[in-house]
């Protein structure tokens, strides 16, 4: 699995006009799902990103996490990640997990993050969605698990 995870002030996600969802202070994640992804995994990355401390403290130091800051989750799906780029000039998403797949574990993601007690807004899988954010910092990481083998 592959999550883009940015700090931000404010995000929101429309789809056909409408705003699905919409946070404050906290966590935009785009999340990719690859065809080898199990739910154990999906389970260490929502663990991994809703933990993370990178808000700052008093001393300007990223210590703080989500929990201390009051901080909100919006997940958005993005096979996108899984673009590969290394030939031609189109990418090739071969790489991604076919739905059939992707939406269980995308929809465990955000299962895991309500159990560990935030509420994630979120996007639709496979719908064409518009998303805004206020990026704090800016801040972002990318986490794949592929990379923690």
């Amino acid at each position: 699995m592959r999550a883009v995870l940015t700090r931000v002030s404010s995000a929101s996600v429309t789809i056909d006009g409408t705003v699905r969802g919409s946070i404050g202070r906290g966590f935009l994640i785009l999340l990719g799902i690859g065809p080898n992804d199990t739910p154990a995994i999906c389970k260490k990355l929502a663990e991994k990103c809703v933990s993370l401390r990178i808000f700052t403290d008093e001393q300007d130091k990223m210590n703080l996490g989500l929990s201390d800051v009051g901080g909100q989750v919006l997940v958005i799906s993005q096979f996108t990640l899984y673009g590969d780029c290394k030939k031609g000039r189109r990418p090739s998403f071969v790489n991604a997990a076919s739905p059939d797949l992707a939406i269980p574990l995308y929809e465990q993601f955000l299962d895991e993050c309500r159990a560990l007690g935030y509420e994630p807004q979120h996007g639709e899988f496979g719908a064409h969605m518009e998303v805004a954010s206020v990026n704090d910092g800016p801040v972002t990481l990318i986490l794949d698990t592929d990379d923690w083998v």
